[in-house]
């Protein structure tokens, strides 16, 4: 009996992927501020904007409390298809996502998971070239906006 749960708490945890690696840039600006900049560096980078999710927003309409935090969905086709292209699952982590929040002691970050590690565990080589230019555009969209 010991053999037969233990083999299924391992089939359980094994077909559950790792956590990517968050990516946490620090920004001197509010949260709404941050996920706008971030929102103009993606126009002029060519990207979609998919949504803009207040979720301290929504916590205050069913009168519960959460330190601001903004996600923004966001994607641009040229990156993304190569991906899904490569393996259909890839779609689970598509499009991109930032999350602006404030934390505790007041510092706003910019925090994406690092496209290398979202992927892992698919059939995506780790040295695509479209999740090299996810994760530099990542890089410099995130610095741009937090500055």
């Amino acid at each position: 009996m010991k053999s037969l749960l233990l083999a299924g708490v391992i089939a359980l945890t094994s077909a559950i992927p790792a956590a990517a690696e968050l990516i946490k840039v620090p920004s001197q600006k509010s949260v709404s501020a941050s996920l706008d900049a971030l929102e103009a560096a993606l126009a002029k980078a060519g990207a979609t904007v998919f949504a803009r999710v207040d979720h301290a927003g929504g916590a205050a309409k069913v009168d519960l409390e959460l330190n601001d935090s903004q996600l923004l969905v966001f994607g641009n086709p040229k990156l993304g298809t190569p991906a899904m292209q490569s393996d259909l699952r890839a779609g689970l982590f598509l499009p991109l996502k930032v999350l602006a929040y404030k934390d505790d002691d007041g510092q706003v970050w910019l925090t994406y998971e690092d496209p290398a590690e979202m992927f892992s565990g698919l059939d995506i080589a780790a040295d695509a070239p479209f999740v090299a230019k996810m994760t530099g555009a990542l890089g410099k969209l995130t610095a741009a906006a937090a500055e």
